[in-house]
């Protein structure tokens, strides 16, 4: 097949799946396809195609588009693990050398034409196949919403043939005729009082994501030190007997805790003037609710666990202490008690400074200066 009826075909098919991507400009998928497989603007519509099959099919392997030349080597093996997978049966995809399967205009063409004509495929079987009695009960968190609403609010079953314009109306009349049942105060002021376009929501959505991000790595990490803190329990001789008892306890509950956040945007309109105002966890109005009669237990003497210190590094300073009395040597210095030739001694018989000295400078009690 020529290169630009494929072109064409491929430009045609991706409008079709809803693909909104740069090439689809006039003559951006014939530039990007003569550089090959190195052009980054090539591999994100393979990408895309990608991601969009393994909604419909059971695909291990997966593609991820380039930003620079030097990372075609990857995608090539990517999508060389992808081709495997499907069992393509185009052997110019298949065979030969892994980096030189894309080497050329016409084989990147074709893989584009390969993948798009398998997503379209996937997505008639998937409107003609019926949908699976599991997965119609289950469904999607949308479904499940709608479904609890209209429970909640006593309609019947919608028909298969109304218009989604149809059911929310539908929804919202039941609505008014349900409030205008109850007084006016019963529900009070909507916090959100404006109506915000498409982007404000995009922009809401996007503060949510990132808030929930928070709140998972903080939960997580309260989470691990619950768990740590109820292992360190165990480590007591006396605890050790209990273990079955303790897990038996403890992991029904731990099960329940969950680190992702169910808080959704759709909170955020169904919440009222009254969450606006912020009460202290000591209030009244709060224990009432949150008082238990562990609060009422006193902790008993608690052991002192402080360790000992450690040695010192240099011992103390001590006192010196006095030596014996020494004799029979007349030279010595700043002794104790000497007869006579010392310097600063005490009781000396000739020395200067000395107490009680027999003759010296400055002395007390000498009998000569």
């Amino acid at each position: 097949m020529d290169c630009d009826i494929m072109e064409s075909d491929i430009l045609e098919s991706l409008e079709d799946l809803g693909y909104k991507g740069s090439l689809m400009e006039d003559g951006a998928l014939n530039e990007a396809a003569s550089v090959e497989v190195h052009s980054p603007e090539y591999t994100k519509p393979v990408a895309w195609v990608v991601s969009e099959l393994k909604l419909f099919c059971k695909l291990e392997e997966n593609v991820e588009a380039t930003n620079s030349p030097n990372e075609a080597e990857g995608f090539q093996l990517e999508v060389s693990g992808l081709l495997t997978e499907m069992n393509c049966p185009y052997a110019s995809l298949t065979s030969g050398e892994v980096n030189k399967r894309l080497s050329t205009k016409k084989n990147c063409l074709h893989l584009l034409t390969y993948l798009v004509s398998e997503l379209e495929a996937a997505k008639m079987l998937c409107i003609n196949v019926p949908m699976k009695k599991d997965q119609e009960a289950a469904g999607s968190e949308v479904f499940q919403e709608l479904k609890t609403i209209c429970m909640t609010l006593g309609m019947s079953k919608p028909p298969a043939t109304i218009t989604m314009f149809q059911f929310f109306s539908g929804i919202k009349k039941k609505v008014k005729e349900t409030l205008a049942k109850v007084p006016p105060s019963h529900l009070g002021k909507p916090l959100l009082g404006k109506a915000l376009g498409p982007s404000y929501w995009e922009k809401i959505e996007a503060i949510n994501q990132a808030i929930s991000n928070e709140y998972e790595v903080r939960r997580k990490m309260l989470i691990k030190s619950l768990d740590l803190t109820v292992q360190s329990f165990g480590w007591s001789d006396k605890a050790k007997q209990q273990t079955e008892k303790l897990a038996k306890v403890y992991q029904p509950r731990r099960a329940t805790l969950i680190p992702k956040s169910s808080i959704l945007v759709a909170h955020l309109l169904g919440a009222r003037h009254d969450l606006s105002k912020i009460l202290r966890t000591s209030s009244g109005s709060t224990r009432e609710k949150t008082a238990c009669a562990i609060n009422k237990v006193l902790m008993g003497r608690v052991p002192d666990r402080a360790v000992a210190d450690p040695p010192p590094e240099m011992p103390p300073w001590q006192k010196r202490q006095d030596g014996p009395p020494q004799g029979g040597r007349g030279g010595g210095r700043g002794g104790y008690e000497q007869s006579y030739g010392g310097r600063g001694g005490y009781e000396q018989g000739g020395g200067r400074g000395g107490y009680d000295h027999g003759g010296g400078r400055g002395g007390y009690e000498q009998s000569g200066g």
